[in-house]
């Protein structure tokens, strides 16, 4: 037993003394006199040590395994598509901010209706988007089994990012499914 650990259990075992000694002091003082409120202040004492008694508890529980880590597309291979869309990126609210989107990867959320589904796509280097002009993408999502069904030719879906929204997409064609 380390240092603290003696000195906690001996803090809690002098608080029960003196709270059973407030019980007996209460017990056997008459009502409304001083000696009674003393007693009752003394039991008082051990309400706090009964948080730290719980805790104690709650901490000698077995714990269970922490929850594996979300997929992320850092884990998958190569960029397998499962998706053409055609994008149509919204024009930002300040006009300093209306530059084309630029080569790289991008992340993402497709929702359709109240439904979001993780995907990314590529701009590929020496290309760039113009905002308001509609363009042709692959996109490939993180749970495709989930995803496909719900991007049926036609589908209308917004594309968000962080808390934007910063397109919206129609879906072109399903790509077949790779084993």
């Amino acid at each position: 037993m380390t240092k603290i650990q003696f000195r906690r259990r001996l803090i809690v075992i002098i608080l029960l003394c003196v709270a059973v000694g407030g019980a007996f002091l209460r017990h056997y003082a008459t009502p409304g006199s001083t000696a009674r409120d003393i007693g009752t202040l003394l039991m008082v004492l051990w309400v706090p040590i009964i948080g730290n008694v719980i805790a104690w508890l709650i901490g000698k529980r077995p714990r269970k395994a922490p929850p594996a880590e979300p997929a992320s597309f850092d884990a998958l291979a190569a960029f397998t598509p499962h998706l053409l869309v055609e994008l149509k990126f919204r024009k930002p609210a300040i006009p300093s901010q209306d530059l084309p989107i630029g080569a790289g990867e991008y992340r993402c959320a497709l929702v359709v209706d109240n439904e979001g589904f993780s995907a990314r796509w590529f701009v590929p280097q020496g290309q760039l988007l113009e905002r308001g002009l509609p363009h042709a993408l692959e996109v490939e999502f993180l749970s495709p089994a989930v995803a496909r069904p719900k991007f049926p030719h036609g589908t209308e879906f917004r594309v968000l990012i962080g808390d934007s929204f910063i397109a919206d997409g129609r879906a072109l064609q399903s790509y077949p499914v790779i084993t």
